[in-house]
């Protein structure tokens, strides 16, 4: 005879009505003797023994009186059976959504690390489906082309290229998911501004110092700050954003960074930060290598960053410099690295872009996790 009384935990596909049905062919009583015991009706014990209907409390405690075991292994295996059936459906539309992969790109967050890295094969990509809406916190494509969808129109670009929407939304979401991580106060202006001064004076420093000193004093004055790998297709090497009312974001891509446009670019989206702060609803995607835009912003932006690494009233002497001890010279005098001497001189066209760069530093920085 059927032990209710021991654990019963395997992994369940079939309904309670299965045990249900086990049971009363044991005790060798009919469906309709069964809904007489419990006091429903001969088709609604037969829908309950096929799972056409959900197994209720009320129904739990009748069968803990008339066949034994308690409520709760009822309803847990009532839970157990839907939960498995709610999966099942889901793999089925994951099967659907198969096409939806090839706006994202896969390859590229398997190596970041933002979804398991597996096979890509028509076996793997339902699984890949469900990795990919998990790590963008939707619940179907269709979600996600809203979400992202209404964000692409906020977008403000400094090149034409960042069009990509499945590329530029995963690397958004990988620093929208490191930000998470991070608490602290609400942004304040003048703490900001004031943070921004010293950071300035950390551009002569090697990453190993200066990255400690710069993720504090953001954290201070109420910026989210990460690093996240580039994304290729996403043509975007640093965004500013807002992420709520009181919550700016300034994420920067790890690969490619001379010291010269690491500083730029953290600078400018600084500047969106300070400057464009009514437009919360904007996201700033930036490009240090497009040289040309004709988006309002971007040149303040890029005004902005330019002026407060060389302030103005130095600017007229970047055209005599003409040797790298004028450059180092010129450097400690406004108390910044050489290499962004070597950077905007290179930029404004007042030295050859082969000259000098033996000053400019490569950076290599370890992503946030």
């Amino acid at each position: 005879m059927t032990e209710l009384s021991a654990p019963y935990a395997p992994d369940w596909v079939s309904p309670p009505g299965e045990t249900i049905l086990d049971i009363i062919e044991e005790r060798d009583w009919t469906q309709a003797e069964l809904a007489q015991r419990l006091g429903y009706t001969t088709k609604h014990v037969n829908q309950l023994i096929k799972g056409k209907v959900p197994l209720t409390d009320d129904a739990a405690i009748r069968l803990e009186r008339v066949v034994g075991s308690t409520v709760g292994f009822w309803l847990t295996r009532e839970a157990k059976y839907r939960e498995r059936c709610a999966r099942l459906d889901a793999t089925e539309k994951f099967t659907v959504w198969v096409d939806w992969l090839e706006q994202l790109p896969v390859k590229e967050l398997m190596s970041a690390g933002a979804i398991a890295k597996c096979r890509i094969d028509a076996k793997s990509k339902p699984g890949i489906v469900e990795s990919c809406l998990r790590f963008f916190g939707v619940a179907s494509p269709d979600e996600w082309r809203k979400h992202y969808g209404q964000m692409q129109a906020a977008f403000r670009r400094s090149r034409a290229e960042q069009s990509d929407i499945g590329a530029i939304s995963a690397w958004l979401r990988m620093g929208e998911q490191n930000a998470e991580k991070q608490d602290g106060p609400k942004y304040e202006r003048a703490r900001f501004e004031a943070a921004l001064d010293e950071m300035r004076t950390l551009t002569t420093l090697p990453p190993g110092e200066f990255l400690p000193r710069l993720r504090t004093l953001f954290h201070r004055a109420g910026v989210a700050f990460v690093l996240v790998p580039g994304i290729p297709k996403a043509h975007v090497s640093g965004v500013a954003r807002w992420l709520n009312a009181h919550r700016p974001l300034i994420q920067l891509s790890l690969y490619g960074k001379t010291n010269d446009k690491f500083w730029f670019t953290l600078f400018h989206e600084a500047a969106h930060i300070l400057l464009h702060a009514k437009e919360k609803k904007s996201v700033y995607l930036d490009d240090p290598n497009q040289s040309g835009t004709d988006c309002i912003e971007e040149r303040q932006a890029n005004d902005w960053a330019g002026d407060f690494l060389i302030p103005e009233r130095f600017a007229s002497e970047l055209a005599d410099l003409r040797t790298q001890s004028a450059v180092c010279d010129f450097a400690a005098k406004i108390g910044i690295h050489p290499g962004i001497v070597v950077g905007r001189l290179q930029h404004d066209g007042l030295i050859e872009p082969s000259w000098m760069n033996d000053l400019r530093v490569s950076f290599r920085f370890q992503a946030d996790e």
